[in-house]
């Protein structure tokens, strides 16, 4: 992936110092909003997160644990937060032993008019500018949780390697899937390339992904990256069989199909684990993260449904969902 086009002084500032060597000053501006859906802000964040996963073309690979860039990272990291915590009403606290209880009514059944919309009546454009958006986080899926195996022990990291053992195909690289969800890009024709599409997806697109990382590169939010996991696992069954009606209603075929029938399995399983031996074997073990745990759940409910609200906002007023950048036809 080569580094996106910049969109504000943040990322402009940002991408120049990339261009450089390792070892300069780094002083990044300040973002005009603390915002998730401020586009220089999450893009900036993105960027700096995506140095831990697989970088860019045209960046020294030092830059990952330059302490002049995380420094400045850490700066936008606050104001990141300040926008979730603004976004989030932070869940009353429970003893850990009613976590799991918190988590189910916390997530009740993933239903909601987004998921509706694309069974339904979406159209074809529609249904592939979704994929679009998603492609940012389901061509690394699972990578973010990842961060949290080596900082969880017993019970609950059994648990997260359980789920994420599945999410990479149980050791057969046709089955990750990452690669089942680039087969439905395929299908749909659009290009199935890693951050193909980054500079297509507005500022709540990358703030989706960004939670994780945040979540995921921080050992303080260990518990937070649990209850996110899990509140992604009990959400999923319903809307993914809805997805895979919606591309099948549209023409979409087995193999394109086959990423949300996988998900409508898989997860029916997986949120028994996440909720079960992950988030309430962690509280059991760490009291004093139960709260985390539900923060984090709350956190990826919350920023989903803001991002499906600007979605949506934009195909009910006719107009599309995307950064005007040509057609997505590769």
């Amino acid at each position: 992936m080569r580094l996106p086009v910049a969109r504000g002084p943040i990322t402009a500032h940002l991408f120049s110092l990339l261009a450089g060597a390792p070892g300069e000053r780094v002083s990044l501006p300040a973002p005009g909003s603390a915002s998730l859906h401020d586009d220089d802000l999450q893009l900036a964040l993105f960027t700096c997160y995506e140095l831990h996963y697989r970088g860019f073309e045209e960046v020294d690979e030092r830059w990952e644990w330059d302490p002049g860039l995380l420094r400045a990272r850490a700066e936008l990291e606050g104001h990141f937060e300040a926008a979730l915590a603004e976004a989030v009403p932070r869940p009353l606290p429970v003893p850990p032993a009613r976590v799991r209880g918190a988590l189910v009514a916390l997530c009740g059944d993933g239903d909601g008019p987004f998921s509706r919309h694309l069974r339904r009546s979406a159209t074809l454009e529609q249904f592939r500018e979704f994929v679009v958006h998603r492609s940012i986080y389901h061509l690394k899926e699972a990578d973010p949780h990842s961060w949290g195996i080596p900082r969880l022990h017993g019970r609950a990291k059994a648990a997260l390697v359980e789920i994420q053992a599945d999410e990479y195909g149980g050791g057969r690289a046709e089955r990750m899937h990452s690669e089942l969800f680039r087969a439905t890009m395929r299908g749909l024709g659009l290009d199935d390339s890693y951050g193909g599409y980054l500079d297509r997806v507005p500022g709540i697109t990358l703030a989706v992904s960004n939670v994780m990382s945040l979540f995921g590169l921080h050992r303080r939010h260990r518990g937070a990256l649990a209850g996110h996991l899990a509140a992604l696992e009990m959400t999923s069954s319903l809307p993914n069989r809805r997805y895979a009606a919606g591309l099948r209603r549209l023409g979409g075929d087995a193999t394109a199909a086959r990423f949300y029938d996988e998900h409508v399995q898989a997860d029916a399983v997986h949120e028994q684990i996440a909720a079960h031996d992950l988030c309430a074997g962690l509280a059991a073990a760490e009291p004093a993260l139960a709260g985390d745990i539900l923060y984090g759940a709350a956190c990826a409910l919350a920023v989903d449904r803001i991002w499906a609200g600007h979605v949506m906002e934009h195909w009910e007023r006719g107009e599309p969902s995307l950064e005007a950048a040509g057609q997505l036809v590769t």
